[in-house]
């Protein structure tokens, strides 16, 4: 073996150990099942992982968002980090079998910790990074300084001292065209929507979009502190596109844009209109809650975690929208 595969084996080893006392004496073994990850290809050239329906843990290493790249004549272009260095590498392996063509770009649909903390991966191989500009203000945000504190604790041995946030080298602002070899890529800013620095990346040639967190299939959205009026008239303006297939932030590949998208749509409506009224009608929170009718939605993933936080987010909102 070489001497640097045995040493980052050691370093993993000593981090994994060190970390038993945080995860409660969960034994090493219980990494040994990781998550799985297989790129699949969801139009020629356009490739993506699909994470787990799950909060983040170190047991799965934080893979519970989607990450996309797309392979064109000179270079490889990502479409978001993912949740931990490791995983990253892990991407970047599942890259490797598919192409040896350099990763020149990393487009960031947002700056959310499940999108970003593999970004120092891709740095390292001289990636360029490209986010739209409101992120900055959440990178240097005493939020994200906690959050990434927290995760060195709740995400150990995956998430450690040496993780660190990476900045975008382009900030942009408004609509971008990106051509990369034979390929055209569209970075559209929809923010702010499921945050305030949302970008979706469509191509046109291929009909693919890769919409980060403004699509979520197969599980309940996280809404958090939304803005989900604009997230409802931004999913509007990306049915126009006519995409035939959909990468979302967030559960399997859609090949049916419309219905898929609809979903999203329709549950922010929902909350919106249920805590709406109740916000209103002066309805306590807790009374407006248990008197929703949630059937559609409860038997999906993550519910429990989600839909009440969502539920009192846009209660909070709606009540701010009515001032």
């Amino acid at each position: 073996m070489p001497v640097l595969n045995r040493r980052a084996l050691l370093r993993r080893s000593m981090a994994l150990a060190a970390a038993m006392p945080l995860l409660g004496g969960v034994a090493p073994r219980a990494f040994a099942a990781l998550p799985p990850m297989q790129a699949h290809e969801a139009a020629p050239g356009c490739w993506y992982v699909q994470g787990l329906s799950e909060m983040g843990s170190s047991a799965n290493q934080n893979f519970i968002s989607n990450a996309g790249f797309i392979v064109t004549s000179a270079s490889v272009v990502v479409v978001d980090a993912l949740g931990s260095p490791a995983l990253a590498e892990r991407l970047l392996g599942e890259i490797r079998k598919v192409t040896p063509k350099p990763i020149s770009h990393v487009i960031l649909t947002h700056y959310h910790a499940d999108h970003i903390y593999g970004l120092q991966v891709f740095k390292a191989l001289g990636a360029r990074i490209i986010a739209q500009q409101s992120g900055r203000e959440y990178l240097y945000s005493e939020t994200a300084r906690l959050r990434l504190q927290a995760s060195r604790t709740e995400l150990a041995p995956w998430i450690d001292e040496n993780t660190h946030l990476v900045a975008a080298d382009q900030w942009i602002d408004g609509p971008t065209k990106l051509t990369v070899g034979d390929t055209e890529l569209q970075i559209i800013p929809v923010g702010p929507a499921h945050t305030p620095d949302d970008v979706v990346v469509w191509l046109p040639q291929r009909k693919v979009l890769y919409s980060g967190d403004l699509v979520f299939r197969g599980r309940i959205p996280y809404v958090g502190d939304a803005d989900s009026g604009h997230w409802i008239l931004s999913l509007d303006e990306l049915l126009k596109l006519g995409a035939q297939a959909v990468v979302p932030g967030h559960g399997a590949i859609s090949l049916d844009a419309r219905k898929d998208m609809q979903f999203t749509r329709d549950y922010l409506a929902y909350l919106r209109k249920s805590m709406g009224q109740a916000a209103q009608d002066m309805t306590p929170f807790d009374e407006a809650y248990q008197a929703t009718d949630w059937s559609r939605y409860e038997h999906m993933p993550l519910f429990g975690a989600a839909n009440r936080m969502n539920a009192y987010n846009t209660y909070l909102l709606m009540e701010h929208e009515a001032k």
